[in-house]
């Protein structure tokens, strides 16, 4: 990878997510936080050029070779403190309402301790999701059946 002013060039895949010699330690940095997700639609995944930014707002530029084609869950790029994973489409988006203030420190309280990464304003935690949705619900299932937090959108 080389620098740019317009932002980091990545010029290679180091490889795919699941790859047993990369997921551990993407699962680490994940837990800490230093996972950076670019979301690039599905009618541009056959490009080789693109300028994208992450979720944590960095600018990049790929730049790979013909031979070179990114898919949902491409790695590009790996150091010992950050990752930089491809997802195919659109960020999708938890939106989730509390219903009284026990119920938003209780929601907030495990946003944190899941490493959701989410924002909220007032009652509302919006959640970027990197998984199946099914997966997040699940965790605040017992909020949900009690009515502590309603599911606005997925």
């Amino acid at each position: 990878m080389s620098a740019d002013i317009e932002g980091p060039v990545v010029e290679s895949i180091v490889g795919h997510e699941s790859d047993p010699s990369l997921s551990e330690h993407i699962h680490r940095l994940r837990h800490d936080g230093f996972v950076e997700y670019v979301h690039i639609p599905a009618e541009d995944m056959d490009r080789t050029r693109l300028r994208v930014s992450s979720d944590a707002g960095r600018d990049y530029r790929i730049a790979l070779g013909r031979e070179h084609r990114v898919q949902d869950g491409s790695v590009l790029l790996l150091e010992s403190a950050r990752a930089l994973v491809v997802r195919a489409g659109e960020p999708r988006v938890l939106v989730l309402r509390a219903t009284s203030v026990s119920a938003a420190l209780r929601l907030g309280f495990l946003a944190g301790h899941l490493h959701w990464k989410s924002s909220m304003t007032d009652d509302v935690v919006e959640v970027s999701m990197e998984g199946e949705v099914d997966d997040y619900l699940n965790r605040i299932a017992e909020l949900v059946a009690v009515g502590s937090v309603e599911v606005q959108s997925q």
